[in-house]
């Protein structure tokens, strides 16, 4: 199955997260990216009261200047990922939406104007930009899709042990 099935088979309840998680890692998903002149931290949108410090991933995590769209929330830096094109555009006019013609904020395209995005592995999100972070960060896939949306949090299984919010604990990752 592809990355949106294996995502509304979990949500089902029907899914397999193992596999969901393997899905996740072989796709190749768009990740919006924003430019440091808007006032962004090294990864993100977001107020730092909204998440962790950021203090963003090394140099070669960063992508022409511009750097992945994130946001803070519950203690967690959340990367966008979408899964196509037209998944990316929804989230882009909800933002505007809410933004009701003001200005982006955090290097956040304005409305109307394009987004830009690099297409990144899944296994690279998980395995080289989240702990680059140096704090708890996670993925959340398609979400303005409600329904098509899915987060993969920073515990084992999903990412690496080092990084994982539950390393240490006696419970097993997915």
């Amino acid at each position: 199955m592809e990355l949106p099935d294996e995502i509304a088979a979990t949500r089902a309840g029907t899914g397999d997260p193992a596999a969901l998680v393997g899905e996740f890692r072989r796709t190749a998903v768009l990740v919006p990216t924003v430019s440091p002149a808007g006032g962004a931290g090294p990864l993100g949108a977001g107020p730092p009261d909204e998440g962790p410090p950021d203090e963003g991933p090394p140099d070669e995590e960063r992508l022409d200047g511009d750097r992945l769209m994130s946001a803070g929330y519950g203690g967690v830096r959340w990367i966008f990922a979408f899964t196509d094109e037209a998944a990316l555009a929804r989230f882009a006019e909800e933002r505007a939406g809410a933004r009701e013609g003001a200005p982006g904020r955090h290097g956040e395209p304005a409305a109307g104007e394009p987004w830009t995005y690099v297409s990144v592995l899944g296994a690279r999100l998980l395995d080289a930009v989240i702990p680059a972070l140096g704090g708890p960060a996670g993925v959340a896939v398609n979400a303005a899709d409600g329904d098509g949306s899915m987060l993969f949090p920073p515990v084992r299984g999903i990412v690496p042990d080092e990084v994982a919010v539950d390393a240490g604990t006696e419970e097993e990752g997915v």
